[in-house]
């Protein structure tokens, strides 16, 4: 398929502002049970949850310039029933709303106790406006991933992996950005979220590579023969039928040259797992805020690479009919 760079920077942009929220709850949970100190609720939530709001509205931004009537977009939740694409329209500016309430309740300190458990675990808004966004998020990975992996004719995308890549990736870049914010404020928090980061890291690299082994052992359900009709067991294709291109041919193959084409597909783990984990652990020995941004940008340049060799690897079986010559 022809990876759009409008959806790349979708994904990827939204992908690191539900794993940054995700974070910055996580370290609120943690804090409640007095695992991991107390964070200032203006500073470091507020502005928090303000950057995940920034990255998402950087994200549905990108999503308008890769429609042709964007002032239609509105349409496209009219689906939900059905369309995962519909669902993700819908799920993604409640997430931002519900991201946005939770930021605002610590920054504006508007936080009343809704009830105590027991007198000991005490809900207040923030935690249950901060339970609900979590619920959208995980909601918002899946209606993300589906619209792929939902498409069964194309085997690469195919399968439940598509999903698990989309959350751990998603988490993992989230979590390095929290790492970043932590040092940059600096909280207490900012080994807890590079460990985190860390580790899902680590399972994002197991669940990925996966992924790369299923899909390099597909055999293709068409062939020459089923995609002209012609049973035949020697065909070859002498031209495509017809001389300048088309629509089928601009947007179900990448055109990149084969060499780029493998060349990503080595860097990308490189770029996305390695590297990161490698300056995530230094990072945490020396507490370097300089170390910690490195290595978001490098994980998110990866993570770049990774999304547009996901949507080149997909091999729509037009292509069996429209090949080049």
């Amino acid at each position: 398929m022809h990876p759009a760079f409008s959806v790349i920077f979708l994904t990827t942009l939204i992908g690191a502002g539900q794993g940054l929220f995700l974070a910055l709850y996580t370290g609120q949970l943690y804090s409640i049970f007095n695992l991991v100190p107390v964070q200032d609720s203006q500073s470091f939530y507020g502005y928090g949850s303000l950057l995940a709001v920034i990255l998402l509205a950087l994200g549905l931004l990108a999503s308008f310039f890769h429609l042709g009537h964007p002032e239609r977009a509105w349409r496209s939740a009219a689906m939900w029933r059905t369309s995962w694409l519909s669902r993700e329209v819908i799920v993604l500016p409640a997430f931002m709303g519900a991201t946005f309430i939770y930021g605002a309740s610590h920054f504006f300190d508007i936080n009343p106790v809704l009830f105590t458990f027991k007198e000991v675990f005490v809900v207040d808004l923030s935690l249950l406006m901060g339970l609900f966004a979590t619920a959208l998020a995980f909601l918002l990975f899946l209606s993300t991933a589906m619209i792929y992996a939902c498409v069964k004719f194309l085997q690469e995308w195919a399968s439940p992996l598509t999903v698990i890549n989309y959350t751990l990736l998603g988490a993992a870049s989230g979590f390095t950005l929290a790492s970043v914010f932590a040092a940059f404020t600096g909280s207490e928090l900012t080994s807890f979220y590079a460990g985190w980061a860390i580790i899902l890291t680590v399972l994002g690299f197991i669940s990925r590579s996966a992924s790369l082994i299923r899909n390099a052992r597909i055999k293709p359900k068409s062939t020459m023969e089923s995609a002209i009709g012609i049973r035949h067991s020697a065909i070859k294709q002498k031209s495509r039928g017809f001389t300048a291109g088309s629509y089928n041919t601009r947007e179900y193959f990448h055109h990149a040259p084969a060499f780029l084409f493998r060349s990503i597909k080595w860097v990308f783990p490189v770029l996305v797992f390695i590297i990161p984990i490698i300056i995530l652990s230094s990072a945490m020995a020396t507490n370097s805020f300089a170390l910690f941004a490195f290595a978001f940008a490098v994980q998110y340049t990866g993570l770049l690479l990774e999304r547009w060799f996901f949507f080149a690897q997909a091999n729509h079986p037009q292509n069996l009919y429209y090949q080049t010559i």
